[in-house]
This record gives C-alpha cells, structure tokens and sequence, in this order.
C-alpha cells in the first residue's frame, strides 16, 4: 500500500510507501497501476532515468514536454535531499504559475508524482545526490520545454513556503 497527499496542485501527489517490516527490514509497494487508477492518475510508464549531481545545490529542470507527448513522472530521491518542485502549467488550472515543492530524502523514501502538462525540476540539497524518475512518455526533443528561457528557474525562488 501507499499512502497518497495531495499538494495544492491538483494531481500532484507526495506519496509514501507503507513499509511492511520483518526481522531482516521491509518490504514496501513503491508503484502500482489499481492505486494510481484510484487517484487519477497516469499509471502508464514507459521510461526511468537516474540523475547524479556531485555538486552541492546543482539544478536539475525545469521541464516538461508539450502535447501530445505530455510527460507524468514519478519521481523519487535514492540519495541526499532533494526539494522536488512541480510547477503548474495546465492553462485550465486554477492554480497555473504556482508550484509545490516537497523535500525528498532518501532515509523518509517519499515520492512525489507530477501530471503531464506541469514543468518538473529539482535543487539537490547536498553533494553526490542521486534522483530516480519513472515517466509515462518516450522522450521527444522537439517537444521538450525548459531550461532554454521557457520556463524561468524563478519557480524555484520561496520554495519552503509552499507545500
């Protein structure tokens, strides 16, 4: 099982494995298709990427990739804190322009999970920082928004007020 938080964007999920402990650690269910069904979302995925920073407050986004190849993604940190942001970009949000950003640490083994049509990106907290994301679509060049001047790094800026 997993436990799933709704941030202030609409499907945008922080989500916690549920460990099932024994005498040798746990076990835990990190995905699934019937309780991402259960909150609607994209349970398809059909890619993973590893990110390393060795740098102490490295950048890592913010993308996204424009319709019709629309990218959820999964995301969760496997080493140091990272701050996760999700940046709302949907034009049909209520909250378009503004962001979440939980922290992701490898001892609590949250996740964050962000919908197709939101930018993503990440500052590691620390150096040596190693970031896991599974995503619902290939990737296509022509369709990637970010880090060129798209979308502003300024969505990063006041990132601990908002949850």
């Amino acid at each position: 099982m997993m436990l799933f938080r709704q941030t202030r964007l609409h499907g945008v999920f922080e989500i916690d494995p549920e460990p099932y402990p024994d005498e040798r650690g746990f076990a835990a269910v990190c995905w699934s298709q019937d309780e991402s069904n259960r909150h609607g979302l994209n349970p398809k995925l059909v890619r993973c990427n590893l990110s390393f920073n060795s740098r102490k407050r490295t950048l890592g986004g913010m993308r996204c990739q424009a319709p019709p190849y629309k990218q959820a993604k999964l995301v969760r940190c496997t080493r140091g804190p990272i701050y996760d942001v999700a940046l709302e970009l949907r034009p049909q949000s209520s909250t378009l322009k503004e962001r979440t950003a939980p922290l992701l640490t490898s001892s609590h083994r949250n996740m964050i999970c962000v919908p197709g049509g939101c930018a993503h990106g990440f500052p590691n907290l620390e150096g040596d920082s190693e970031v896991f994301y599974q995503m619902s679509e290939s990737y296509h060049p022509e369709s990637t928004r970010g880090d060129d001047g798209t979308i502003r790094h300024s969505a990063l800026i006041g990132r601990r007020k908002q949850k």
